[in-house]
């Protein structure tokens, strides 16, 4: 796997390349914003890690401009910055995880292994005459291509990796949606319809069934 930093601070760059390297991992460097960017776009990497206040051009502006060009390329932000809404706005720009400068570099290398598997999940779903590909974010029934939101797209996807389960209304509104608190799951309903409808599908098929009360569960005919 092929790995970024893009850091101006050289000691924590001879610090992590050396850690990494002897990790097998094949290590590319960037000392400031820019030539970050460019390396990040052009060379076939698996994983960045970037610091946040860079010369040249700003850490969150290079995960931004990264996040246009490749969607699916895993950013670690490494930063000093650690109040909630600093969190957040790295998040919005299309970071993936963050970690708090000084760091372990065993508690980063964890975090590293967790992006790469996570990047190594199966990219292909199915149920039934139904085809999820996530490399594409593309919908397939009977091959013809199908319009989701993101978020129909989420549900669906959540519903399909846990086929064979049933998904209960809140543990499907911490898990795709990401809330934590007490909330109307009312609106599962909402998107489920959406989904139904456009993918020709009815309440009582199998494909995705209502468990009244609890939640749905998605299964093979």
């Amino acid at each position: 796997m092929h790995i970024l930093i893009v850091e101006d601070e050289k000691g924590i760059v001879d610090f992590l390349k050396q850690g990494l390297e002897e990790e097998n991992y094949t290590i590319s460097t960037a000392f400031d914003g820019a030539d970050g960017l460019k390396k990040a776009i052009e060379l076939p990497v698996d994983l960045v890690l970037l610091d946040w206040m860079l010369p040249k051009m700003q850490g969150i502006e290079v995960c931004k401009n990264i996040r246009n060009e490749k969607s699916n390329l895993p950013i670690i932000f490494l930063t000093a910055k650690d109040t909630v809404q600093e969190t957040i706005e790295g998040l919005k720009a299309g970071a993936n995880d963050y970690i708090k400068k000084p760091f372990s570099f065993e508690e980063l290398l964890e975090r590293i292994k967790i992006h790469f598997r996570a990047k190594d999940e199966a990219k292909i779903l199915t149920l039934g005459n139904i085809t999820i590909d996530k490399s594409k974010f593309q919908v397939l029934v009977d091959n013809n291509e199908i319009s989701l939101t993101q978020r129909e797209f989420e549900l669906l996807e959540y519903l399909i990796k846990n086929k064979g389960t049933v998904c209960t209304r809140n543990k499907i509104i911490e898990d795709v949606w990401d809330i934590h608190f007490e909330y109307d799951t009312g609106v599962i309903d909402v998107f489920m319809n959406a989904i139904r409808k456009k993918l020709n599908l009815t309440k009582d098929q199998d494909l995705i069934k209502t468990i009244r009360g609890v939640g749905y569960i998605a299964n093979d005919n």
